[in-house]
């Protein structure tokens, strides 16, 4: 049997010509049509709240205000976006691989699609 080439090897996540290994879970490369990448914007509604609920109490505590305006702008610039590895086979899609960096993630999938692309 030949021997696997790597393609990619990063953080516990591994590519090769016939698997790619994600954090203990094993996918065949053999049944993979394509592979793509997404990613999922957190949602700013609370954050958005609470700073109007900060802008309203300057009628009232301006001290308070300031407090709470801080606070939601932390907790929205705390929310990350989370980009994932999306596997398409016969049986559907499936997200293989969360993160929240784009660039980890963009190299996975450019090395899974060399990986098919070297299978044949």
């Amino acid at each position: 049997m030949a021997e696997e080439k790597v393609f990619f090897e990063d953080r516990g996540v591994k590519v090769t010509n016939s698997r790619f290994i994600t954090y203990g879970k094993t996918h065949s490369l053999s049944g993979i049509t394509a592979v793509s990448s997404q990613y999922i914007s957190p949602s700013r509604k609370w954050p958005i709240i609470l700073g109007v609920i900060g802008l309203a109490l300057f009628a009232w505590k301006w001290f308070l205000a300031l407090i709470v305006i801080a606070l939601a702008v932390g907790w929205w610039m705390s929310q990350k976006t989370i980009y994932q590895v999306v596997l398409a086979s016969s049986s559907g899609e499936n997200d293989a691989l969360s993160d929240k960096d784009q660039d980890f993630i963009n190299k996975v999938v450019e090395a899974l699609n060399d990986a098919i692309v070297f299978r044949g």
